[in-house]
């Protein structure tokens, strides 16, 4: 975004701000500040959310650093390919544990300034997992992690984009080399018993240090970011070959590769990683923190919710989650419905890239006295927000290719914790987790008068949306935690590295 500082005298912009996540980590700068300059702007600068602030550069400065980004691009490419022909070789060894109870946990996605979402919850979730079993966990992370306290086990290794900032996904990549150095400072003091990475584009530093150190390596895999880069993202992935090896690099010289659905264990047998090398484990939560004992009166009050049935959903308005869908399925109960105009509320908690089309559908039904957006919450009051609901959905679509949806929805086990009454699409995990009528309300995904039905039969029914979120808090309680994900994760790795 940008922001003008104006000359009030002059009444014209004396200099353009741009916001940023990290002054140390502005992709294709010098681009950017080109563009500027030749629209005519000759004085801008950068700030973060630190309230760092970045001076622009003379335009000399602009076209030395594009030439040198440019003239050495081919070098850093040709020089990591080379790099991944000798790991593939060097990392083919089962790694054994040692007997410390210390992690090395590795957060390289190069996201700044997340507050909430499915990530989030992840992170936090695993890490407070180890500790809670008694292992040291080590974090290090390109930014601040919510719910993760900074203290002597959290270490801040941002990112500094110098070599090769201006060429699209050649940041990432060079960031190993800046990871690496970090890690093996701090090596002979942690001693870990393994590392854990959440695998990222363009990163390998995890596979490094196995060979280095002849630590076991767990990777974490959420799916291919080539393949969510075409389906979903909003920028093109270069480097495509490259990224690919560099992916399956991870993968084949994972001692255990930790994915959290059977489609995705699939996905990667069928690109010829072994079987057993695999641990599907769905996603979890504190059932402490997401409980039917959280109080939502205030939030209840804030928003004017009074005595409405309040349907919630939560999330980052991901391509994936079928927000719209929730809207066009709600604006059609009340057209058919037109008493529930009075009674029901939704109350849509978070933002993202299908915010628009959920706005569409908000003035296409005339529902804006019947619908609240709240925008991004802060995820520690995720909870609060989920309390003041009577019904929970999670209207996620199929994927547009075809494949199977490769989820586990963060949203979905915090909403079971929660002891309400759900209305879920039966895709996939989703409709192996929850059970139709005895856990949840299932309809059929991506399907408008299935979804409107679902929430109709629970907003008549109290009785039935208690009987099903009391069971879905006892199902999630006994299967679904992160200390029970965690325990999974180190009782595997022990099979494999014992």
């Amino acid at each position: 975004m940008k922001k003008q500082i104006y000359d009030q005298k002059r009444k014209q912009a004396a200099c353009v701000r741009l916001e940023c996540g990290n002054v140390r980590a502005i992709a294709k700068q010098e681009l950017l500040e080109l563009s500027l300059y030749l629209r005519g702007v000759k004085n801008w600068e950068w700030v973060d959310s630190k309230g760092r602030i970045l001076k622009g550069k003379s335009l000399r400065g602009i076209l030395s650093k594009l030439c040198r980004d440019f003239f050495i691009w081919p070098f850093v490419y040709r020089k990591k390919f080379t790099g991944i022909d000798y790991f593939e070789r060097a990392t083919r060894f089962q790694a054994k544990l040692n007997t410390r109870q210390s992690v090395v946990f590795l957060r390289t996605d190069h996201w700044f300034n997340l507050t909430s979402g499915g990530s989030v919850g992840h992170l936090s979730g695993v890490i407070h997992g180890f500790r809670s079993l008694g292992y040291r966990t080590h974090v290090i992370s390109t930014d601040k992690l919510v719910g993760i306290e900074e203290d002597q086990d959290f270490h801040l290794c941002e990112p500094i984009y110098e070599t090769g900032r201006n060429v699209p996904n050649i940041p990432e990549i060079v960031y190993n080399d800046q990871l690496l150095s970090f890690v093996d400072g701090h090596w002979p003091v942690w001693l870990p018993s393994f590392v854990y990475q959440r695998y990222s584009l363009g990163n390998c530093t995890g596979v490094v240090l196995k060979k280095k150190y002849g630590v076991p390596y767990i990777c974490e895999y959420n799916g291919s970011f080539l393949w969510m880069g075409r389906h979903w993202g909003d920028r093109k992935i270069f480097h495509e070959k490259l990224i690919y090896r560099i992916e399956l690099l991870n993968l084949n010289a994972a001692d255990l590769v930790v994915v959290v659905s059977q489609a995705l264990k699939n996905e990667l047998v069928g690109r010829g990683i072994k079987a057993q090398q695999i641990l599907v484990n769905p996603n979890g939560v504190d059932p402490e923190t997401y409980s039917p004992n959280v109080e939502s009166s205030g939030i209840r009050d804030q928003y004017h919710l009074g005595g409405k049935k309040v349907i919630g959903f939560i999330g980052t308005f991901a391509k994936w989650h079928g927000a719209e869908i929730l809207a066009e399925a709600f604006g059609n109960l009340l057209h058919k419905y037109p008493e529930y105009q009075r009674q029901v509320k939704l109350f849509m908690i978070g933002d993202g890239v299908t915010m628009p089309l959920v706005k569409e559908n908000i003035r296409k039904f005339n529902l804006n006295e019947s619908c609240v957006l709240t925008g991004l919450v802060p995820q520690e009051k995720g909870p609060e927000y989920l309390a003041a609901c009577d019904v929970l959905v999670a209207s996620h679509k199929p994927n547009p290719d075809g494949t199977p949806f490769f989820g586990s929805p963060t949203k979905l086990f915090e909403y079971m914790a929660m002891g309400k009454g759900i209305v879920a699409s039966n895709l996939n995990q989703i409709g192996e987790v929850l059970k139709h009528d005895y856990t949840a309300w299932l309809v059929k995904p991506g399907d408008i008068d299935s979804l409107m039905i679902g929430l109709k039969t629970l907003i008549d029914d109290k009785e039935r949306r208690e009987r099903l979120g009391k069971a879905a808090r006892q199902e999630v309680v006994a299967k679904y935690t992160w200390r029970e994900h965690t325990r999974k994760i180190i009782e595997k790795l022990k099979e494999r590295c014992g």
